[in-house]
């Protein structure tokens, strides 16, 4: 082989393969690539091709900036702290970590076998305070109990305050819904009576007044104000196993609550879903409210998954459709099923 074919072939080699290193890291498994398309049930890649790591979590929104929370269950972690993950994004689909923002030792009298779980943050646009509030139990959730962690930054080092029962009410899995007027809720199941919605205080540092008890023993309780109606959703007590979800509409906070109704066909049990939020994002041309849900894998935590997709909501009917990839236009508001 003569010496100009020689150099001519090492330079298609390199232009080939130069690119296919330059990507090998994003390529290895359990890095795939950050996409346009989310993939409800997959694995979902933080713009680092790191899983996310936000389970049970609540979204917020800052000015044009989302921050997702969430229990930060990576493989590796020193067990001796309980670590809540935050993210942001502009989109809703593209996520760039931005740090554990509360790792924490367990407080007061609890032992190491503690449990934080769900945590959600508020911003209070009065005392200028990131206010995050979270499950807290013991191992075998006799505790019932919500704690509280403030901050001045959506992504600084969250500072713990206290714990304790709202209203004098047991406490576990909890939700968040902040309404269009921006009044903040928290909604918490009661295992006793079933789940409460209550007001929070001005400071947002304690729980004021219940507006209504719904009398289903449900937990991941999600709410969303759609076109003049309050959607409830919940799940069954059935522990780390999927159920079907069920929802309920009320003309205010305080009711009254129709009946529940199942949001999927019965025998997927919400797709292998719990319910854990509604985002509703008002675009130029459409609103849409989008099914936040985890699919948990108890034995390996750090791989329990995200389910997505948008509803089928109106006139007091919602509906959760079968899972398929698909793309939201946050300025618009639209979505659409992707192929790719």
């Amino acid at each position: 082989m003569n010496k100009l074919l020689r150099v001519a072939l090492f330079a298609v080699v390199f232009i080939v393969v130069t690119p296919i290193f330059a990507n090998a890291k994003s390529l290895l498994p359990g890095k795939p690539v950050s996409s346009d398309t989310i993939r409800p049930g997959e694995i979902w890649p933080d713009t680092d091709g790191n899983h996310i790591q936000a389970h049970g979590g609540g979204i917020i929104k800052i000015k044009n900036t989302y921050f997702w929370y969430g229990e930060q269950r990576e493989q590796g972690l020193d067990t001796t702290y309980r670590y809540v993950s935050c993210y942001s994004s502009k989109d809703l689909t593209h996520w760039k970590f931005r740090g554990n923002v509360l790792k924490m030792l367990p407080p007061d009298t609890l032992k190491s076998n503690w449990i934080l779980e769900r945590p959600k943050v508020y911003y209070n646009a009065k005392t200028k305070k990131y206010v995050m509030y979270f499950h807290v139990d013991d191992s075998k959730y006799r505790i019932a109990q919500v704690g509280i962690a403030v901050c001045d930054k959506p992504d600084g080092d969250f500072t713990y305050v206290k714990r304790f029962r709202p209203l004098g009410h047991e406490s576990r899995d909890i939700g968040q819904f902040i309404d269009d007027d921006g009044t903040a809720y928290l909604v918490f199941e009661d295992r006793k009576f079933g789940f409460r919605i209550a007001r929070l205080s001005d400071d947002y540092m304690d729980v004021e007044k219940e507006m209504t008890l719904v009398k289903e023993h449900m937990e991941g309780g999600a709410i969303v104000h759609y076109d003049g109606l309050y959607y409830a959703i919940g799940s069954a007590l059935t522990g780390w196993k999927a159920n079907p979800n069920k929802y309920a509409t009320a003309p205010t906070l305080e009711g009254p609550w129709t009946e529940f109704q199942d949001i999927a066909p019965v025998e997927t049990n919400t797709y292998g879903s719990q319910s854990t939020m509604l985002i509703k994002v008002v675009g130029s041309k459409n609103t849409v409210v989008i099914f936040m849900g985890d699919k948990w894998n108890p034995k390996n935590q750090w791989n329990s998954r995200y389910f997505w997709m948008p509803l089928e909501i109106g006139d007091g009917k919602l509906w959760l459709p079968k899972p398929q990839p698909w793309k939201l236009t946050i300025k618009t508001g639209k979505t659409s099923v992707s192929s790719k």
